[in-house]
């Protein structure tokens, strides 16, 4: 299964690589069959990029989850200065082009603040990418964990980021949030005193792997 926002590239992607491969043959190109291989697996690469797998999501009002697939790059204290104002806990996630690219609701609750920001393409593991790079800043609300933001942030390769939140809807936990298209960050910013069930450079599952839980 492949991602909606990955059908149009996909489709250009099958079309360019399947005249290439003609003119190839057709023109008597030197070196045909590595051309052909080099082609082939561009197109593989593309079609993994904006797979869409089927989860079982592991919702529970109690916990906060991981919004995206990648490795957990950052969990500090920092100032968040662009809806808080004040120290948060951040827990950063990046996901390399292999990843899968969808961004899931890490829990439920009221959408009551959604924002785009145009910007940089720095590298996403750049310290300053969360406020310099292009990005979306999401805020969720429940009685549970009260305020909770999550931020999609664009990489040097990533060219869009795709938001669906829209303020004054309902998030379901773990469902489709949004797609960032070639590798990109997400950041998760906790109340301060948030005991995380992740550790640095843990390997997380969107939709499936448990943040931080409510006792």
């Amino acid at each position: 299964m492949f991602h909606k926002e990955g059908f149009n590239i996909i489709l250009s992607a099958f079309v360019i690589v399947s005249l290439l491969i003609i003119s190839v043959d057709y023109f008597e190109v030197k070196f045909a069959l590595t051309i052909k291989v080099f082609l082939i697996v561009m197109l593989i690469l593309i079609l993994q990029f904006f797979r869409n797998p089927k989860i079982d999501i592991n919702s529970n009002e109690n916990y906060i989850l991981s919004p995206v697939d990648g490795k957990v790059v950052i969990i500090e204290e920092v100032y968040e200065p662009e809806f808080f104002k004040d120290k948060r806990l951040q827990v950063s996630i990046f996901m390399s082009p292999i990843n899968v690219h969808v961004t899931r609701y890490p829990m439920g609750g009221n959408i009551i603040f959604s924002k785009y920001h145009p910007g940089a393409y720095l590298v996403a593991w750049h310290p300053k990418s969360s406020t310099k790079n292009e990005r979306t800043t999401i805020v969720l609300e429940n009685n549970n964990f009260g305020k909770v933001l999550y931020r999609q942030i664009a990489g040097a390769i990533a060219r869009r980021i795709v938001n669906y939140a829209e303020v004054g809807d309902l998030a379901e936990q773990g469902k489709d949030a949004g797609f960032i298209k070639f590798g990109s960050r997400v950041d998760l910013f906790l109340p301060i005193g948030t005991k995380v069930n992740v550790k640095l450079n843990e390997v997380v599952k969107g939709g499936i792997t448990v943040i931080t839980s409510k006792d």
